[in-house]
Protein backbone atom coordinates (compact mmCIF):
# COMPACT_ATOMS: atom_id res chain seq x y z
CA UNK A 1 0.00 0.00 0.00
CA UNK A 2 1.25 3.10 -1.19
CA UNK A 3 2.19 6.13 1.54
CA UNK A 4 -0.86 8.17 -0.04
CA UNK A 5 -3.45 5.27 0.51
CA UNK A 6 -1.99 4.69 4.37
CA UNK A 7 -2.67 7.95 4.96
CA UNK A 8 -5.88 8.24 3.52
CA UNK A 9 -7.02 5.22 5.48
CA UNK A 10 -6.20 5.97 8.75
CA UNK A 11 -7.76 9.97 8.28
CA UNK A 12 -10.80 8.03 7.24
CA UNK A 13 -10.52 5.84 10.63
CA UNK A 14 -9.78 9.31 12.44
CA UNK A 15 -12.42 10.95 10.67
CA UNK A 16 -15.05 7.98 11.68
CA UNK A 17 -13.65 8.05 15.46
CA UNK A 18 -13.59 11.47 15.92
CA UNK A 19 -17.30 11.50 14.41
CA UNK A 20 -18.74 8.84 16.38
CA UNK A 21 -17.31 10.66 19.70
CA UNK A 22 -18.82 13.92 18.60
CA UNK A 23 -22.44 11.79 18.23
CA UNK A 24 -21.82 10.87 21.84
CA UNK A 25 -21.08 14.36 22.96
CA UNK A 26 -23.75 15.74 21.48
CA UNK A 27 -26.22 13.40 22.57
CA UNK A 28 -29.98 14.79 22.85
CA UNK A 29 -32.94 14.17 25.10
CA UNK A 30 -36.27 14.45 23.00
CA UNK A 31 -39.19 16.17 24.61
CA UNK A 32 -42.11 13.61 22.91
CA UNK A 33 -45.40 13.44 24.37
CA UNK A 34 -47.80 11.08 22.79
CA UNK A 35 -51.36 9.30 22.87
CA UNK A 36 -51.78 6.95 25.44
CA UNK A 37 -53.04 4.32 22.86
CA UNK A 38 -49.22 4.35 21.94
CA UNK A 39 -48.24 4.30 25.33
CA UNK A 40 -46.76 0.19 25.99
CA UNK A 41 -44.79 0.12 22.31
CA UNK A 42 -43.48 3.65 22.47
CA UNK A 43 -42.31 3.24 25.73
CA UNK A 44 -40.42 -0.16 23.99
CA UNK A 45 -38.97 1.18 21.01
CA UNK A 46 -37.64 4.77 23.29
CA UNK A 47 -35.57 2.68 25.37
CA UNK A 48 -34.34 1.01 22.20
CA UNK A 49 -34.03 3.73 20.58
CA UNK A 50 -31.74 5.49 23.61
CA UNK A 51 -29.65 2.17 23.11
CA UNK A 52 -28.75 2.64 19.52
CA UNK A 53 -28.14 6.56 19.46
CA UNK A 54 -27.13 7.45 22.67
CA UNK A 55 -29.91 10.38 22.93
CA UNK A 56 -32.28 9.98 25.42
CA UNK A 57 -35.94 10.34 25.13
CA UNK A 58 -38.08 11.74 27.68
CA UNK A 59 -42.06 10.20 27.91
CA UNK A 60 -45.03 12.37 28.42
CA UNK A 61 -48.47 10.43 28.13
CA UNK A 62 -51.88 12.27 27.80
CA UNK A 63 -55.47 12.12 25.58
CA UNK A 64 -55.36 13.76 22.46
CA UNK A 65 -56.92 16.90 23.74
CA UNK A 66 -54.03 17.29 26.22
CA UNK A 67 -51.72 16.81 23.12
CA UNK A 68 -52.97 19.62 21.26
CA UNK A 69 -53.34 22.13 24.41
CA UNK A 70 -49.67 21.40 24.79
CA UNK A 71 -48.80 22.13 21.56
CA UNK A 72 -51.28 25.34 21.75
CA UNK A 73 -49.34 26.50 24.58
CA UNK A 74 -45.56 26.59 22.56
CA UNK A 75 -44.64 23.57 25.44
CA UNK A 76 -41.01 22.56 24.51
CA UNK A 77 -41.62 19.49 22.53
CA UNK A 78 -39.52 17.69 20.18
CA UNK A 79 -41.87 14.42 18.96
CA UNK A 80 -45.62 14.23 19.10
CA UNK A 81 -47.58 10.65 18.78
CA UNK A 82 -51.15 11.18 17.97
CA UNK A 83 -54.17 10.11 15.74
CA UNK A 84 -53.55 10.85 12.47
CA UNK A 85 -56.73 13.26 12.15
CA UNK A 86 -55.05 15.20 15.21
CA UNK A 87 -51.66 15.23 13.00
CA UNK A 88 -53.77 16.88 9.90
CA UNK A 89 -55.05 19.27 12.46
CA UNK A 90 -51.91 20.38 13.92
CA UNK A 91 -50.01 20.68 10.91
CA UNK A 92 -52.83 22.59 9.22
CA UNK A 93 -51.99 24.99 12.34
CA UNK A 94 -48.45 25.05 12.15
CA UNK A 95 -47.44 23.26 15.15
CA UNK A 96 -46.49 19.97 13.19
CA UNK A 97 -43.75 20.19 10.45
CA UNK A 98 -45.63 19.43 7.04
CA UNK A 99 -44.34 16.47 5.93
CA UNK A 100 -41.85 15.02 8.82
CA UNK A 101 -45.11 12.75 10.01
CA UNK A 102 -46.04 8.89 9.76
CA UNK A 103 -48.53 6.45 10.65
CA UNK A 104 -47.14 4.15 13.26
CA UNK A 105 -50.38 1.94 13.87
CA UNK A 106 -53.67 1.46 14.48
CA UNK A 107 -56.20 0.22 16.53
CA UNK A 108 -59.77 -0.02 17.71
CA UNK A 109 -62.23 0.57 20.46
CA UNK A 110 -62.70 -2.69 22.38
CA UNK A 111 -64.48 -4.67 25.51
CA UNK A 112 -62.70 -6.11 28.68
CA UNK A 113 -63.78 -7.96 31.80
CA UNK A 114 -61.97 -9.41 34.75
CA UNK A 115 -59.82 -12.12 34.35
CA UNK A 116 -62.07 -15.51 34.49
CA UNK A 117 -65.03 -13.27 34.43
CA UNK A 118 -67.71 -15.15 31.83
CA UNK A 119 -67.42 -13.01 28.77
CA UNK A 120 -70.56 -11.29 27.58
CA UNK A 121 -72.17 -11.13 24.38
CA UNK A 122 -70.87 -7.68 22.69
CA UNK A 123 -70.96 -9.74 19.09
CA UNK A 124 -74.05 -6.57 18.05
CA UNK A 125 -75.22 -3.73 18.76
CA UNK A 126 -78.23 -5.05 20.55
CA UNK A 127 -76.11 -7.46 22.05
CA UNK A 128 -73.45 -4.88 23.32
CA UNK A 129 -76.84 -2.87 24.32
CA UNK A 130 -77.86 -5.68 26.80
CA UNK A 131 -74.32 -6.36 28.11
CA UNK A 132 -74.08 -2.39 29.02
CA UNK A 133 -77.56 -2.08 30.86
CA UNK A 134 -77.28 -5.50 32.59
CA UNK A 135 -73.42 -4.76 34.03
CA UNK A 136 -73.40 -3.67 37.57
CA UNK A 137 -70.49 -1.35 36.64
CA UNK A 138 -68.15 0.20 33.65
CA UNK A 139 -65.41 2.84 32.94
CA UNK A 140 -64.04 4.88 30.45
CA UNK A 141 -62.29 7.82 29.49
CA UNK A 142 -64.12 11.11 30.60
CA UNK A 143 -64.98 12.36 26.88
CA UNK A 144 -64.11 15.83 28.18
CA UNK A 145 -60.25 14.95 28.18
CA UNK A 146 -60.34 15.02 25.00
CA UNK A 147 -59.49 11.09 24.31
CA UNK A 148 -60.57 9.17 21.68
CA UNK A 149 -62.03 6.24 23.06
CA UNK A 150 -63.63 8.18 25.71
CA UNK A 151 -65.33 11.02 22.65
CA UNK A 152 -66.14 7.93 20.41
CA UNK A 153 -67.88 5.74 23.51
CA UNK A 154 -69.93 8.27 24.47
CA UNK A 155 -71.28 8.70 21.07
CA UNK A 156 -72.18 4.87 21.15
CA UNK A 157 -74.16 5.36 24.03
CA UNK A 158 -76.16 8.17 22.29
CA UNK A 159 -77.04 6.26 19.54
CA UNK A 160 -77.78 2.89 21.74
CA UNK A 161 -80.14 5.09 23.49
CA UNK A 162 -78.73 4.09 26.94
CA UNK A 163 -76.87 7.04 28.06
CA UNK A 164 -79.12 8.10 30.56
CA UNK A 165 -79.54 4.22 31.89
CA UNK A 166 -76.22 3.66 32.18
CA UNK A 167 -74.51 7.25 33.91
CA UNK A 168 -75.50 6.11 37.30
CA UNK A 169 -72.72 3.18 37.30
CA UNK A 170 -70.37 4.58 35.10
CA UNK A 171 -66.76 5.95 36.09
CA UNK A 172 -65.20 8.48 34.06
CA UNK A 173 -61.26 8.48 34.35
CA UNK A 174 -58.98 11.20 32.79
CA UNK A 175 -57.08 9.06 30.96
CA UNK A 176 -54.64 5.98 31.55
CA UNK A 177 -55.09 2.45 31.96
CA UNK A 178 -59.10 2.37 32.83
CA UNK A 179 -58.87 -1.34 32.63
CA UNK A 180 -56.83 -1.05 36.27
CA UNK A 181 -60.06 -0.53 37.58
CA UNK A 182 -61.36 -3.46 36.45
CA UNK A 183 -58.15 -5.71 37.09
CA UNK A 184 -58.41 -4.75 40.95
CA UNK A 185 -62.54 -5.40 41.07
CA UNK A 186 -63.48 -2.19 41.31
CA UNK A 187 -65.54 -2.17 38.56
CA UNK A 188 -66.90 -4.75 36.14
CA UNK A 189 -66.61 -3.78 32.50
CA UNK A 190 -63.88 -1.36 30.28
CA UNK A 191 -64.20 0.09 26.94
CA UNK A 192 -61.31 1.65 25.81
CA UNK A 193 -58.77 1.43 23.40
CA UNK A 194 -57.69 -2.42 22.51
CA UNK A 195 -54.31 -1.19 22.24
CA UNK A 196 -54.59 0.34 26.12
CA UNK A 197 -56.32 -2.82 27.57
CA UNK A 198 -53.60 -5.46 26.25
CA UNK A 199 -51.13 -4.12 28.41
CA UNK A 200 -53.32 -4.82 31.66
CA UNK A 201 -52.59 -8.19 33.83
CA UNK A 202 -55.75 -9.34 35.12
CA UNK A 203 -58.12 -8.46 32.77
CA UNK A 204 -59.39 -10.45 29.74
CA UNK A 205 -60.50 -8.36 26.15
CA UNK A 206 -64.09 -9.88 25.10
CA UNK A 207 -63.41 -8.21 21.65
CA UNK A 208 -63.77 -4.92 19.33
CA UNK A 209 -67.36 -3.17 19.05
CA UNK A 210 -69.17 -4.31 16.45
CA UNK A 211 -68.64 -2.96 13.51
CA UNK A 212 -71.47 -0.72 13.02
CA UNK A 213 -70.33 0.67 16.65
CA UNK A 214 -65.97 0.61 15.86
CA UNK A 215 -64.18 3.36 15.52
CA UNK A 216 -60.70 2.43 14.02
CA UNK A 217 -57.42 4.82 14.73
CA UNK A 218 -54.32 5.43 12.83
CA UNK A 219 -51.42 7.12 15.14
CA UNK A 220 -48.57 8.55 13.42
CA UNK A 221 -45.20 10.62 15.41
CA UNK A 222 -44.41 13.58 13.43
CA UNK A 223 -41.87 16.40 14.19
CA UNK A 224 -42.91 19.36 15.97
CA UNK A 225 -41.78 22.81 13.93
CA UNK A 226 -40.71 24.21 17.54
CA UNK A 227 -38.07 21.04 17.99
CA UNK A 228 -34.85 21.97 19.13
CA UNK A 229 -33.43 19.54 16.66
CA UNK A 230 -35.61 18.34 13.99
CA UNK A 231 -32.98 15.89 12.45
CA UNK A 232 -32.75 14.00 15.44
CA UNK A 233 -36.76 14.24 16.32
CA UNK A 234 -37.14 12.96 12.39
CA UNK A 235 -34.37 10.07 13.29
CA UNK A 236 -36.42 9.35 16.11
CA UNK A 237 -40.18 8.95 14.17
CA UNK A 238 -38.00 7.13 11.21
CA UNK A 239 -37.19 4.52 14.23
CA UNK A 240 -40.28 4.36 15.15
CA UNK A 241 -41.86 3.09 11.70
CA UNK A 242 -39.24 0.46 11.19
CA UNK A 243 -40.90 -2.26 9.14
CA UNK A 244 -39.11 -4.99 11.14
CA UNK A 245 -41.18 -3.22 14.61
CA UNK A 246 -44.76 -4.39 13.09
CA UNK A 247 -44.41 -7.77 14.97
CA UNK A 248 -43.90 -5.35 18.15
CA UNK A 249 -46.86 -3.47 16.94
CA UNK A 250 -49.36 -6.21 16.45
CA UNK A 251 -48.48 -7.84 19.75
CA UNK A 252 -49.36 -4.63 21.33
CA UNK A 253 -52.80 -4.70 19.50
CA UNK A 254 -51.86 -1.85 16.98
CA UNK A 255 -52.55 -3.44 13.63
CA UNK A 256 -56.10 -3.50 14.23
CA UNK A 257 -58.14 -5.06 11.16
CA UNK A 258 -62.27 -4.92 10.89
Amino acid sequence: MSLTRTTLCCALVLGAAAWAGAGRAEALELQVISAGAMRSIVTELAAAFEKETGHTVKLTFGTVGVIKAKLAEATPVDVVIMSDEAMKDMTRQGAVVEGSWTAIGRTGIGVAVREGAPKPDIGSPEALKQTLLSTKSLVYVDPAQGGTSGIHFAGVLQKLGIADAVKSKTTLVPGGYPAELVARGDVELVVHQISEIIPVKGVTLVGPLPKELQKTTVYAAGVTVGSASRPTSGAFVAFLARPDFKPKLAAAGLDYKE
